[in-house]
């Protein structure tokens, strides 16, 4: 990772949304970003974050907006938490499939078992998703996991491939782990990536967990793989990385390789590569999108008065594509 890149061009990038509140527990952030080639047009899904205690608090609220130009972008869907039945909604990710359809699938916590876990609404507009056609995609028992959230989706020659942050069940992992509906947030599980992979956006492969934290190092809780970026035969990675679970809402951006996909290596492993100057230091949720000769970050930004605001930074490939070496 070439130091091109620097703080400057993320502290300095357009601000997209702004949080509702302007103190710590307000976000807007969680980008998921896609392009349509149909319409010639990108969709973000993004959320609205209140703190607990504040209603509808947590991850109260998600939305879609749509842009022609990354400039300007105009929300035109939301869902409430209240319509899944659930404690919060967290990132979400947006595709339309080769039949037309529409396919949005939603992270949030099951108020079957407390866990977290994936969803996909369906429709042939954006605007025409609904909460009462929910459809589960990944339940965290299937695998013997804790939690899953978080989908990330990409398609390299023909496939879809599926990223999830996933919740590892550790020694302290008990009974009682799922009480506060955030299994994240409680240090009784690790936080890693997990990957799916889909011809047609429908059925899913499970490929298992693709990149766990490590014993030690400032990521040593959470590696959580936001988005990917070929280049000459490997794949690149921005990844959020925690010490533990107390920085479980606030955690800063490693960068990773892999040649398959299936195996990561962090590139980062002595420090974040990206943070915010201010208050937490939190940058996190980074979406790199490919429009023409330029990339998108789309970001969560930890602003001075620890709001989060939601960002987007235009950097040219060689500010992130010119060397395997740590940042």
């Amino acid at each position: 990772m070439t130091e091109s890149l620097s703080a400057a061009d993320l502290e300095n990038g357009q601000i997209i949304r702004l949080p509702v509140g302007n103190e710590p527990g307000y976000w807007a952030g969680a980008p998921g970003v896609c392009y349509d080639s149909n319409e010639r047009a990108w969709y973000l899904t993004y959320r609205i974050r209140r703190p607990r205690g504040v209603a509808p608090d947590r991850g109260g609220e998600a939305r879609i907006a749509r842009s022609t130009d990354w400039q300007n972008w105009k929300d035109v869907w939301s869902i409430t938490k209240d319509l899944l039945d659930s404690a919060s909604i967290e990132r979400c990710a947006l595709r339309r499939g080769s039949d037309g359809l529409w396919r949005y699938f939603v992270s949030y916590v099951d108020s079957a078992d407390g866990r977290w876990c994936v969803s996909v609404l369906k429709a042939d507009e954006v605007q025409k998703l609904s909460a009462t056609n929910v459809e589960p995609v990944f339940k965290a028992k299937t695998f013997g996991l804790e939690g899953i959230k978080d989908p990330w989706i990409m398609e390299e020659r023909g496939t879809f491939y599926m990223l999830l942050s996933v919740a590892l069940p550790t020694a302290a992992t008990n009974a009682a782990s799922h009480t506060s509906l955030d299994i994240f947030n409680t240090g009784e599980c690790l936080s890693a990536t997990a990957m799916a992979q889909s011809r047609d956006l429908d059925c899913w492969e499970w490929a298992g967990v693709v990149f766990a934290p490590d014993s030690s190092g400032w990521d040593r809780y959470c590696r959580r793989i936001n988005s990917v970026i070929p280049k000459d035969g490997r794949f690149y990675a921005f990844y959020d990385g925690s010490a533990s679970a107390a920085e479980n809402y606030e955690e800063r951006t490693g960068w990773a390789v892999s040649a398959d996909l299936r195996q990561w290596q962090s590139l980062t492993p002595d420090a974040p590569l990206l943070t915010s100057p201010h208050a937490s230091g939190s940058l996190r949720y980074v979406d790199v999108q490919a429009s023409g000769e330029k990339l998108g970050l789309f970001y969560e930004f930890a602003r001075p008065d620890g709001a989060h605001d939601l960002r987007l930074a235009v950097v040219s490939p060689e500010q992130i594509l010119t060397t395997d070496e740590h940042g």
